[in-house]
């Protein structure tokens, strides 16, 4: 059974930092790239940002650009995403993805979302 746990989430004032990680479990992590989705109120769950296998960023959002990272450790089957100089904005439910096969965004699985609120 695949299962991927977030954490980290939470209230932050604008301009902090926070950082999430997802832990996975039934699959074998390093063969599989992973990404970070969003999504807020009234919004479709978008991607963010995506990194490959072996830790090449694959994929950005241009609302990610300059202030947020994604990261992992495949010894620990865990992916990160840190956060910084967050706004309003950026309040959303925070997913971590992998992609069933290869890096095809539309066939994921889910972990079931941390929440990030960020205080003007």
């Amino acid at each position: 059974q695949v299962q991927l746990v977030e954490s980290g989430g939470g209230l932050v004032q604008a301009g902090g930092s926070l950082r999430l990680s997802c832990v996975v479990s039934g699959l074998p992590f390093s063969d599989y790239a992973m990404g970070w989705y969003r999504q807020a109120p009234g919004k479709e769950r978008e991607l963010i940002l995506g990194i490959s296998w072996n830790g090449a960023n694959i994929y950005e959002d241009d609302s990610a650009k300059g202030r947020f990272t994604i990261s992992r450790d495949n010894a620990k089957n865990t992916v990160y995403l840190q956060m910084n100089s967050l706004k309003p904005e950026d309040t959303a439910v925070y997913y971590c993805a992998a992609p069933k096969t290869g890096t095809n965004w539309a066939n994921n699985y889910w972990g079931q979302g941390t929440q990030v609120t960020v205080s003007s």
